[in-house]
């Protein structure tokens, strides 16, 4: 998560757009209401930049209540909140997102967005109604879920020599460092960075993972746990294997 500290010393007079989501994909960080007040402090210096909040990840949070930082008047009106109900929901193949914003910005986007797409199928509208309106006992039973996928995943990866895991505080992902594997080799197969280690995994244990590179942290993999605990148990027993043959 980045600091006030950080941010203050990242802005330059170039600066019009900062973009952020918590909860986190990939990491799963998760900011509190005391970090995002930190981070409008600093917002309420710079009136010309603009806050992208994805906030697609809002129901699925292990530490409770969720903070959004459009909830800080000062800043309010420059933050643009992106949502959906692909993760919150589950409704993901329906591909239906939304975003809440000061109206001039909203109509901007409106602008581009009716010569692109025009808009979703009726049939998804009317599933996202109901998802929005009513109550949430399937979101908050799908919750209990994923706490125990990941309290089980983090178990089984902890095994693993090599292997070390933080904790996420929100969204379907571990963001586990696997460094310690690269220089190694099975066979002809060299593994020299994590794009190879999940290209390993992927044609070894036929396990799907995602690079870290493409988050920016080329010294970690991606392990989605929004599947059955029987296959995440068997997924995790394969990566360990395949990293077992590694020399």
């Amino acid at each position: 998560k980045i600091t006030p500290e950080q941010l203050e010393a990242a802005i330059t007079p170039k600066t019009k757009l900062f973009m952020f989501s918590s909860p986190c994909n990939p990491s799963g960080s998760v900011y509190s209401r005391e970090e995002l007040k930190g981070l409008a402090e600093v917002f309420s210096k710079h009136p010309d930049v603009l806050i992208i909040s994805d906030e697609i990840y809002e129901y699925i949070n292990y530490k409770g209540k969720h903070e959004s930082i459009a909830q800080f008047a000062g800043i309010k009106d420059r933050v643009i909140i992106v949502n959906g109900l692909s993760k919150g929901f589950a409704m993901t193949g329906w591909r239906l997102g939304y975003i809440a914003a000061d109206p001039a910005i909203v109509k901007g986007c409106e602008k581009l967005q009716g010569q692109l797409t025009s808009a979703t199928c009726s049939i998804t509208q009317r599933a996202a109604i109901e998802a929005l309106t009513g109550d949430l006992t399937a979101s908050h039973d799908m919750l209990k879920a994923f706490t125990d996928r990941r309290k089980r995943i983090l178990e089984l990866l902890s095994a693993i020599p090599g292997v070390a895991c933080a904790e996420p505080d929100g969204a379907f992902y571990v963001f586990p460092k696997v460094d310690a594997y690269f220089g190694k080799k099975h066979g002809e197969t060299v593994i020299a960075n994590a794009d190879d280690l999940c290209m390993y995994l992927l044609n070894t244990a036929h396990v799907s993972t995602v690079t870290g590179t493409a988050f920016g942290e080329p010294t970690c993999i991606r392990i989605s746990f929004a599947n059955s605990m029987t296959n995440i148990e068997k997924a995790v027993e394969r990566i360990k294997k395949a990293l077992a043959a590694l020399q």
